[in-house]
């Protein structure tokens, strides 16, 4: 499957090393930088009716460990992608992974730090981001992001109704993967990062790429955030309003005004209920919409 956009630069030209695959394998539980975790607000969704657990997906270089939830019958279900916070595929992001599953989808979440370390088990944020976040290059995460799109195409998956969506880290990748890869049908980006200083390993920001979507994008954002000020949201709705991208002029942006970072995250302190089920139910009708 061949591609051009404006991330094919982004794209590793040689494989990785084998060696360099320092997660094989998923955890339990929750990572240990967000414990304790708020118990009594936890959402968990079974896996009745469904096949779910863990899967393998050949990369560049190797193997990948990754989430799949997809129905337990059928096939030809549309494809979701869901990336994760910077605390990796813990017990979160695969509740999200059968979420989906349960409304007829195969959603996919790779652990897509497997390269650099083991994001669940670092107990203090800053070092995590230092010595894991902070080493993931753009263009391996496209890259690894293509291959769970091959993958699910080789199992019953059908990549011509392909979504994806993304949290806080996983925001902003939505919004670049949303620039990279021409067969994506829609995003759903939830708190993702939109400006920032560019870099060998992140050269561009959401911002950067406003006018250069390839699938419209929701992005659902808290009026509180103290990580993502909301003129910079303001200036990423701006930037899609003004081009003649189709995509990208189809996108918006849905700011909660009295809603913290990561209010959808129903294990931590910030998550907000009602915000959080209305930005589901709008991711629902955001794919439905777009043919996902």
């Amino acid at each position: 499957m061949s591609r051009t956009s404006d991330f094919d630069s982004l794209v590793p030209a040689s494989p990785f090393s084998r060696r360099q695959f320092m997660v094989s394998a998923l955890g339990a539980g929750f990572a240990l930088a967000v414990q304790p975790v708020a118990a009594q607000t936890i959402i968990t969704t079974d896996s009745v009716g469904l096949t779910a657990g863990e899967v393998r997906i050949p990369a560049a270089g190797g193997e990948i460990p990754a989430y799949r939830a997809q129905p337990a019958s059928g096939g030809n279900w549309p494809v979701i992608l869901v990336v994760q916070e910077i605390f990796g595929v813990h017990e979160y992001i695969k509740d999200v992974c059968r979420r989906l599953a349960k409304l007829g989808y195969q959603a996919i979440a790779p652990e897509l730090f497997a390269r650099q370390g083991d994001p669940r088990q670092y107990s203090n944020v800053a070092e995590l981001l230092s010595k894991v976040v902070s080493k993931v290059p753009d263009g391996q995460v496209m890259s690894d992001l293509d291959a769970c799109v091959a993958w699910a195409g080789a199992q019953a998956g059908d990549v011509n109704r392909l979504g994806i969506t993304g949290f806080c880290w996983g925001g902003r990748i939505t919004w670049l993967y949303a620039a990279h890869n021409p067969q994506l049908k829609a995003g759903v980006a939830w708190y993702g990062r939109i400006v920032g200083q560019a870099s060998e390993l992140t050269p561009r920001q959401p911002i950067d790429i406003a006018g250069k979507l390839n699938a419209p994008v929701l992005g659902l954002y808290g009026g509180i955030d103290q990580g993502i000020p909301i003129e910079t949201v303001d200036q990423m709705s701006e930037a899609l309003a003004s081009t003649a991208n189709r995509a990208s002029k189809a996108s918006t942006i849905h700011v909660y005004d009295q809603a913290p970072h990561a209010f959808h995250a129903d294990y931590r302190p910030s998550y907000r209920k009602d915000e959080a089920e209305d930005g589901w139910r709008r991711l629902q009708a955001w794919f439905r919409q777009h043919g996902v």
